[in-house]
């Protein structure tokens, strides 16, 4: 691993206040933070909702796309340093030249196919109608058949990398999409310089060099023990990929914390920010909400949940781990396992169900009591007892992360009949993803990695009701974070190490990290009534999920070849 210098700090007037911007890229905005580097203060804060969202049915320019497909375009991710940064300093009310470093997180695995000057290939001519051409989003899950591949490969060669990700490579991440990209598009792939994922993409932008981050290169790239799958393992995939490493991914890597370089003239003149500040190695959003929740000691796990939810947690030691999405050294802090598990669909469930499944009446009375339909619905689902809607969901509508990384499951609702309500049905949601949660905690465990601390970041821990069954289902008390942007504060802690401010990520955590905002305590009652419901959810995981009935890979199969993707 090569280290990046840091750049020397600017210097501020004795006395004075020094600030750092951490800028947080989610799956359709991108939020900035302006964060005082003495405490951790948040001053400001502007938003920007990316203009095309989530390409999932056609480009920009009308050409459709495929089941699975998840694309964004690049530009977008620009705008928010030109639009969220200045409205965050504007907020803040600070002299932008009392900011001292940049710092950025990104949704992951992310990837968007460049030239060699970080130029995105739907910006070169002739290529805005190639849907290959566009970053690949996290939730792209169309790569599933080259991530079986790559599965079946590594198992029977023994791959050494393989259980380091117990033992299944995602269809989400690098390898997989780069392979579909290949397989699908060869034009494009030949075009391709560099496979870049997002996070490293913006830091491209802002510093003008191109540094790979250590946190997704040993999560979502492969890397592991300082190398990645080797060329014999890659050709015999595709011989037409067996350069994939040397001529598309490999590249220099950065640890977390460490400058990337520094502002350029065209970066400050998008962000209004200092030139020459130092911008950090860029990193994953789940990644930088540890330190920003003060959570990174061993045992201390801490789920990210929006529209879906990351698990981050340190460990003392390496132990292999059945479907979790990898174990990296140092790959959170300096000196420990960073381990991470993952739930593809959480709050995506929640809002696919309040927009499909929620009739009329129940939008009128929400709007009526002046609520959100979320609310209303939490409200009443609130009042039942544990088990009295008689359901049990699996949290699968956008396949199923950890512990079975596989994207080909979907969603089940068991129980239903003529009169079960939208809160019944809203309500077993909920507790599908928090019995998802459990499941993900039983595997650590049952490793050997103790699970201690249950911290809750992002946007979903403002609904109590989903908090308190979170500990109830988990037997954990379940701490929030106070902090609305937790991934821009953790990205804004990691600019300040890269200034210099502080001489680590840990130390940094110390200072500037949030203190808990609530605490929620698991109730016995309710501990013992999930566990009854929790053995009937591991009952159908198991059954749906490990390969009892196939029913749902068939009916995907079944999908596509009505879709016309595939031969009848």
């Amino acid at each position: 691993m090569t280290e990046i210098p840091p750049p020397p700090v600017l210097p501020q007037p004795e006395g004075a206040d020094s600030y750092v911007v951490g800028v947080d890229y989610g799956t359709l905005s991108g939020r900035a933070v302006v964060v005082r580097v003495r405490d951790g203060a948040e001053l400001g804060s502007g938003t920007f909702d990316y203009p095309h969202a989530v390409l999932a049915e056609a480009l920009p320019c009308g050409v459709p796309l495929g089941l699975d497909w998840a694309l964004q375009v690049p530009n977008d991710y620009r705008l928010v340093l030109q639009h969220a940064v200045p409205a965050a300093i504007r907020d803040a009310g600070i002299d932008p030249a009392t900011v001292v470093g940049l710092g950025t997180d990104f949704t992951a695995c992310t990837m968007v196919p460049t030239l060699a000057d970080g130029t995105p290939l739907n910006e070169v001519p002739g290529f805005a109608e190639r849907p290959h051409a566009y970053v690949k989003l996290w939730r792209h899950h169309a790569a599933q058949p080259q991530a079986e591949r790559i599965n079946t490969l590594a198992a029977q060669r023994g791959e050494s990398w393989l259980p380091r990700y117990g033992g299944l490579i995602s269809s989400e991440w690098e390898f997989a999409k780069g392979l579909q990209l290949l397989e699908e598009d060869p034009e494009v792939y030949a075009a391709m310089d560099r496979w870049v994922e997002a996070a490293d993409w913006i830091v491209w932008q802002l510093t003008g060099s191109y540094v790979r981050n250590a946190c997704t290169a040993g999560y979502k790239g492969i890397y592991q023990d300082g190398a990645y799958p080797s060329e014999d393992f890659l050709a015999a995939l595709n011989p037409a990929f067996s350069s994939f490493v040397a001529d598309k991914v490999e590249h220099t890597i950065g640890r977390l914390g460490d400058s990337a370089g520094t502002l350029t003239a065209e970066a400050a003149a998008w962000t209004g920010l200092p030139e020459g500040i130092a911008v950090a190695v860029g990193n994953v959003d789940a990644h930088v909400t540890a330190p920003a929740a003060r959570a990174v000691a061993p045992g201390a796990m801490t789920a990210i949940m929006g529209t879906s939810t990351c698990h981050v947690m340190n460990g003392t030691e390496l132990r292999e781990v059945p479907g979790m999405c990898g174990a990296v050294d140092g790959g959170i802090i300096d000196g420990l396992w960073g381990y991470e598990a993952g739930q593809s669909g959480v709050g995506d469930i929640f809002g696919w169900f309040v927009k499909n499944g929620v009739p009329p009446q129940y939008h009128h009375d929400a709007a009526a009591r002046g609520l959100s339909v979320h609310e209303h619905l939490t409200e009443l689902a609130a009042a039942q007892k544990i088990g009295q809607h008689g359901l049990i969901a699996l949290d699968w509508h956008s396949g199923n992360r950890s512990v079975l990384v596989d994207h080909e499951l979907s969603g089940v609702v068991v129980g239903q009949t003529l009169a079960t309500k939208p809160e019944d049905s809203y309500r077993a949601l909920l507790e599908a993803t928090a019995f998802g949660t459990r499941t993900i905690i039983e595997a650590f465990k049952a490793s050997g990695v103790p699970v201690n601390e249950f911290t809750a970041a992002g946007g979903l821990p403002r609904n109590r009701l989903l908090m308190q069954i979170y500990a109830d289902v988990t037997g954990l008390p379940v701490r929030t974070i106070g902090s609305t942007q937790a991934p821009a504060l953790g990205s804004a802690i990691h600019a300040a190490v890269a200034a210099g401010a502080y001489p680590d990520v840990r130390a940094a955590s110390g200072a500037m990290g949030a203190a808990p905002a609530d605490i929620y305590l698991p109730i016995a009652g309710n501990v013992a009534a999930y566990n009854e419901l929790f053995a009937e959810y591991t009952a159908l995981h198991d059954y749906f999920g490990r390969g009892a009935n196939g029913v749902m890979h068939r009916l995907k199969a079944i999908a596509r070849r009505a879709a016309g993707e595939v031969p009848a």
